[in-house]
């Protein structure tokens, strides 16, 4: 008994020393960081060697699985960043839109069409009005918003 645990010691002592060694001869990166966690795990495979219970055989990381969450995750968070850029972009388009109309002496209310960019980030693409139509208004949401007359749609009140 004495002697197991004397030789599972020594194989803890060596491969401890063979990660450390190979840790510090492989260069700053993602390749030292990859060595590390390979280590970690090796080391931890001969810690746990003697654990007659435990079958490592079929131990799998599942990198790829781990690897296809974090990127479904991103693709979420760059959506939901891409949404909630859009609803503030066109919130204060809206904004300029009714400044505009209140210096022309133009009464509306505005709502902004928004649509990805070629960066994939929302732009405003169209503006759907009600209130008074005015050409010098449709002009400027034309010239400096870059709403096209086209994509401006006018519900006129009395």
């Amino acid at each position: 008994m004495i002697e197991a645990i004397r030789t599972w010691i020594i194989s803890v002592a060596a491969a401890a020393f063979l990660v450390s060694l190979s840790q510090s001869l492989v260069p700053e990166g993602t390749v030292r960081k990859i060595a590390g966690f390979v280590g970690g795990v090796v080391l931890l495979l001969v810690m746990l060697k003697p654990f007659p219970g435990i079958d490592v055989s079929g131990l799998e990381l599942g990198y790829e699985d781990y690897a296809m969450d974090i990127q479904q995750r991103q693709t979420e968070l760059k959506e939901q960043s891409n949404q909630t850029m859009g609803e503030l972009i066109a919130e204060k388009t809206e904004a300029y839109i009714l400044d505009k109309a209140a210096v022309l002496g133009v009464s509306c209310t505005v709502r902004v069409l928004m649509e990805p960019g070629e960066d994939g980030m929302p732009v405003p693409a169209g503006a759907e009005l009600t209130g008074q139509k005015s050409d010098a208004l449709a002009d400027y949401m034309e010239r400096e918003l870059g709403i096209p007359k086209e994509r401006q749609v006018y519900h006129e009140t009395g």
